[in-house]
């Protein structure tokens, strides 16, 4: 062999040992499954929801990844269409499972929750749930994190501001789907008990209709004060546009998967939903991790903003530091039991919603911030400020 060819293959070999020798070749997957509705009427929804995790994803990755117990992981999410059914939802958390062995799967809808809950503890995954539905967490499920706060901490305030900026007679036009369906089983005791009339009571498919003036017509001629209605925002716009344009002049009551700013550009603006009831964009909360989540998201995709897309980011970030605390990236009961660890040690930065703290079920909690709509701009508070408000 040639002198030439024998320093050619030293340094070939020298170069090589050094690539396997790097942290970003060396580093192993740590893969997160989502099924969520990405076609459809709620497509909107499903797919903030999985932007979310992708920029935390990104994110991570980009700064080097994640070293858990000495080792150097990338993050990778893979995501699959359940067009919101549940029984599909249960098809692609087996797949996830057995073809991509996931440890940690998301999903972000009720019906996609309870259909995984029926295996997830004995198939070994942690479920990462975006659904408000308060039995999510009641059902001593060991391996379940619900991310939103559940439903039952807005009703109280929607039901007082609804009768004092609106009246007391309702017409009830939320969506069929299970999620909507327990928003309106736990609203209207609440609004009958506090004096209020339901004047109407038509739900309507939020998924599969853009047409709704055939329900809002029905709840309309019973001459309503407010409307309670809601499903994905985007579907839930529509509902309002066809309201004002049959001459509706009252206020609206959204439920907690419709955010009003995501609403209000398919309704025709702010001025459409005069009134109306729901949560607010995270461009108007102070806290240093929304500021941080707004500056880095709007260099990402401008108007993104939805919190679908907040609140998984920022999931992500806690089950990377959960993953840390229990030194291990496939224990899934260690890594859920780091939780409560894990949101005392993250950086605010990441903490878009501030977290306080994990209940004994798995939920997280906090104060959320709500909103009516007064004169074209929006009166934002926590909950807990409104309700002092409306105490006095």
């Amino acid at each position: 062999m040639s002198f030439k060819k024998k320093v050619k293959n030293l340094v070939m070999a020298g170069a090589a040992a050094t690539l396997l020798s790097s942290p970003l070749a060396m580093a192993a997957t740590i893969k997160i499954g989502y099924t969520g509705p990405l076609s459809g009427g709620a497509a909107l929804y499903g797919q903030d929801a999985l932007g979310g995790l992708q920029m935390a994803a990104d994110e991570i990755n980009a700064n080097g990844g994640v070293n858990v117990d000495g080792e150097n992981y990338d993050i990778k999410i893979i995501s699959l269409d359940d067009k919101y059914a549940p029984s599909q939802a249960a098809v692609n958390a087996k797949r996830l499972v057995q073809r991509d062995k996931v440890k940690v799967i998301y999903t972000s809808h009720s019906g996609g929750v309870f259909a995984l809950q029926a295996f997830n503890e004995k198939s070994d995954f942690l479920l990462m749930a975006f659904s408000s539905v308060p039995g999510i967490t009641e059902k001593g499920n060991k391996l379940t994190v619900r991310i939103p706060p559940t439903y039952e901490a807005f009703v109280g305030p929607y039901v007082e501001l609804g009768m004092q900026e609106h009246g007391k007679k309702l017409a009830v036009g939320s969506g069929t789907h299970e999620y909507a369906k327990m928003w309106a089983n736990a609203f209207v005791p609440e609004w009958e008990a506090a004096g209020g009339e339901v004047v109407a009571n038509n739900p309507m498919d939020y998924n599969k209709s853009a047409d709704f003036y055939t329900g809002v017509s029905r709840s309309l001629s019973a001459k309503p004060d407010v409307m309670f209605i809601g499903g994905a925002s985007e579907p839930t716009g529509l509902v309002v546009k066809q309201a004002r344009e049959l001459g509706f002049k009252g206020g609206f009551i959204f439920t907690g998967q419709s955010q009003l700013m995501e609403v209000a550009p398919v309704a025709g603006g702010l001025e459409a939903i005069e009134g109306s009831i729901g949560i607010p964009p995270i461009t108007m909360h102070d806290d240093v991790g929304a500021k941080s989540f707004v500056e880095k998201r709007n260099k990402i995709k401008e108007n993104s903003l939805a919190w679908e897309v907040a609140m998984n980011y920022s999931s992500v970030h806690m089950v990377v530091e959960a993953m840390k605390i229990a030194g291990s990236v496939d224990d899934t009961e260690k890594i859920r039991a780091a939780f409560p660890q894990a949101l005392e040690s993250l950086d605010e930065e990441y903490n878009t919603f501030v977290v306080k703290e994990m209940t004994e079920g798995g939920g997280l909690e906090y104060d959320p911030y709500i909103a009516i709509v007064r004169d074209g701009e929006l009166d934002v508070r926590t909950i807990s400020e409104y309700s002092k408000q409306l105490d006095k």
